[in-house]
Formats: structure tokens, C-alpha cells, sequence
């Protein structure tokens, strides 16, 4: 690693920019650019994540202090509020989109399997859910959602191995959650955790004719005949485990083999969780442990609208505000990888908050990660540390 180089700049190196420039040509991302190229733009839109400013004319106006660095930053000859702002506005937004996707993989290859309930399975294991992000519908009329909000939904397909979002599918903040459904490419022997809000029969049997298998919060007023029941465990708290067949026209037609339910009781919140899968070779804990880590995907949005900017928008189109999502995205993917490329200890949460505060300083990345214990910095996701309790 150059000692030479800012803390930003030696982020950046980590990037593959022949692939980015792929994209862009792609998409003719720098077709009549003089100086301001899609690789400036990516850049500048990285230190605003990352620095975690609040506003286009708060981001210009802090990099703005900084002039005589922008060459060695990567933004070129220069930077105003105007061309970013039009840039954003005008620029395909499926360039970052793809290179989003790319580094994804790249960061779920690097990425190791610390869980050893989740390393047991053969084929990934995904939680699917959404996230609705409110907009003021007077500036952006195009995100529709009720009379006098707006907003846009993100449906994140996430990895539990790896914690890393495997695909993120942006729609009107109006559309069922379960639509989300197919945009899923479903992989053989993966495991696919829902939310009661996905328990669409049509869509759940496609996972099956996939050779996937699902675990699904069941509604309160399903309708079903029991085959038989299996022993369970009461001391793990489960409280039945069955075989059934749907009843109803409908609901046999959506999906005409057996289902298995699973019911336990939550000590800790006095809750009563039922549970459907297609899956008979787990155990039943396991059956209901699966659904408990669900809640990673929960803590992973609650934790990128707080720490990456995707609640406040830099652009009032579409297209910036998509830019803009799957910039938050790169620079997540970008962070696991230098995490496990480096072999730091210290989490994604701890690891920005560091950066947030260096991007200007010269101090080599491993260094200014590995050397200094950050005991204050209190880590967000406390609730998945007691899933090891639940097992």
C-alpha cells in the first residue's frame, strides 16, 4: 500500500475500474464529457456516503476545501454542484447498478462464514423482505405512493452467510411486498426466509418447482387439513409439527403438495410464531431458528438509513435517486471487501465510522484499522447476538 496516498484514494484502489469502465461504455456514461467522467462522479458520490453528508451543497462544499487534492482523490480537474447535480440527473443509472451487482459477488466470494448454524447448510441461505424509504411527494411526483406522501420501496434479497445484500429491486413504495417475489432467480438447494406479508401460495410452489425450499410466517387464517403430526421438542418450545394439505380451491390449486407446519412459542416476547416450509429434514428448531435470523435483514435497514445516505436524497429524479441507492450499496460491498481482503476484526459499522473521520488523512488502510481499539464504538446489530441463545 502507497503511504502517499489518501485514505479515500486507497479505498478506491480496491475497485476494479476496468470493470466500471466497461459499464460505462456500456451505457455511453461519457459520451460528450470534457473533464467530469462517470469515475469523478462515482468518486465524489462515495466520499458524500462515506462521510455521510447531509446534502449535494453540503458534499460540494466540504470537498470544496480540498481543491489541490482532487487529482490525487479521483475526481479529476474539478468538481461543482451543477455538473454533479446533472450528472445524476442525466446519467444511466444501470451503470452503477451493474457495478453494484459485481462488487456484491466480489464481496460474497471474500466474505467468510463466521456462523456455524448457517455454515451447516450446502446452498445459501437468503432472507427476502422490503423497506419502504418516504418521499415529499411535491418534489418527487414521480414516486407515488398515497395522497399526500410519496416514497420508493426497496426489496433487498439478502445474504445470511455473508451478510452482504445479494440484490436490491427498487418499486413504488404502492407495491405488495410479494410482487417482489419474482424478481428472485431461485437457486437449487438455497433456503428462502419470508415474512408472513410473502405467503402467496403461486409464488412459494415456484420455489418448490425450483428445488428450493422456504420458511414462511403463516397468516392467522389459514386453512388447512392436518396429515399427521411428528414428536416435537417441548422443551425447545415447540409446540406442534405437522404435515398438512391446504383446503380451498384456491389455495390447493396455487400449491397442491404437502406443506409442513411448525408452531413455537416466544418466551422472551410471549409471542406464538407459526411457521410453513417445504422442507421435512430439518428438525423443527432448526425450522424456527432459520425464521429468528430473519431479523438481519431488518437490522441491515435500519443500519444503511442511519449510516448510509439513502434517506436523504441528493437529486429529485428518479434516476439520481437510484444513482444514489446503488452507490450506498457499492461503498457497503466495497467496505466488506477491504474488511475480509485486510482480515479485520472490527465490524462493517465499526470500520465506517473510522473512515468517516480519515478520508483526508495519508495513514496506510491496515494500519489505521488493526492498530487503534475503538471501545466506544458500540456495535448496532446487538439483537443478532442472541441468536446463538435461541438455537
Amino acid at each position: 500500500m502507497n503511504k502517499g496516498k489518501y485514505v479515500l484514494a486507497q479505498l478506491t484502489s480496491f475497485l476494479p475500474s476496468h470493470v466500471f469502465e466497461n459499464c460505462v461504455r456500456k451505457y455511453n456514461g461519457n459520451q460528450g464529457v470534457h473533464h467530469f467522467s462517470c469515475w469523478n462522479q462515482l468518486v465524489a458520490m462515495m466520499f458524500g456516503q462515506l462521510s455521510g453528508r447531509d446534502s449535494l451543497r453540503d458534499l460540494i462544499t466540504s470537498l470544496s476545501a480540498h481543491s489541490p487534492k482532487f487529482y490525487h482523490l479521483g475526481l479529476g480537474d474539478g468538481i461543482s454542484k451543477s455538473n454533479l447535480a446533472y450528472a445524476n440527473e442525466h446519467r444511466d443509472y444501470r451503470i452503477f447498478e451493474e457495478y453494484a451487482y459485481y462488487l456484491v459477488d466480489e464481496a460474497r466470494r471474500c466474505g467468510s462464514i463466521d456462523d456455524e448454524f448457517l455454515s451447516a447448510f450446502k446452498g445459501p441461505v437468503y432472507a427476502f423482505d422490503s423497506s419502504i424509504v418516504n418521499l415529499c411527494l411535491s418534489m418527487y411526483s414521480w414516486a407515488t405512493f398515497r395522497t399526500t406522501k410519496g416514497g420508493i420501496k426497496l426489496h433487498t434479497q439478502f445474504d445470511l452467510k455473508t451478510n452482504i445484500p445479494y440484490f436490491i429491486h427498487v418499486t413504488n413504495a404502492g407495491a405488495h411486498d410479494f410482487k417482489g417475489m419474482d424478481t428472485i432467480a431461485y437457486e437449487h438447494d438455497g433456503f428462502y426466509i419470508f415474512d408472513r406479508g410473502y405467503m402467496d401460495f403461486n409464488r412459494l410452489y415456484n420455489v418448490q418447482k425450483h428445488g428450493a425450499f422456504f420458511v414462511v410466517r403463516a397468516r392467522k387464517n389459514l386453512r388447512f387439513n392436518r396429515i399427521y403430526s411428528s414428536k416435537c421438542n417441548k422443551e425447545a418450545n415447540i409446540r406442534c409439527d405437522q404435515t398438512i394439505r391446504l383446503i380451498g380451491w384456491k389455495s390447493l390449486n396455487s400449491y397442491p403438495e404437502k406443506l409442513r407446519r411448525v408452531k413455537f412459542f416466544d418466551y422472551e416476547n410471549q409471542v406464538m410464531f407459526v411457521f410453513l416450509t417445504n422442507n421435512f429434514d430439518l428438525d423443527a428448531e432448526s425450522i424456527a431458528a432459520l425464521y429468528k435470523y430473519r431479523w438481519m435483514i431488518e437490522l441491515f435497514f435500519k443500519w444503511i438509513k442511519q449510516h448510509l445516505k439513502i434517506k436523504v436524497f441528493w437529486g429529485r429524479t428518479e434516476n439520481a435517486v437510484r444513482i444514489q441507492i446503488f452507490v450506498s450499496i457499492i461503498c457497503f460491498a466495497l467496505v466488506s471487501m477491504v474488511r475480509s481482503k485486510l482480515k479485520i476484526e472490527k465490524s462493517i459499522y465499526e470500520i465506517l465510522q473510522i473512515i468517516s473521520v480519515s478520508l483526508f488523512d495519508k495513514t496506510p488502510i491496515n494500519q489505521l484499522l488493526t492498530n487503534i481499539v475503538y471501545q466506544d464504538v458500540k456495535e448496532l446489530n446487538c439483537i443478532q447476538l442472541k441468536i446463538n441463545e435461541f438455537i
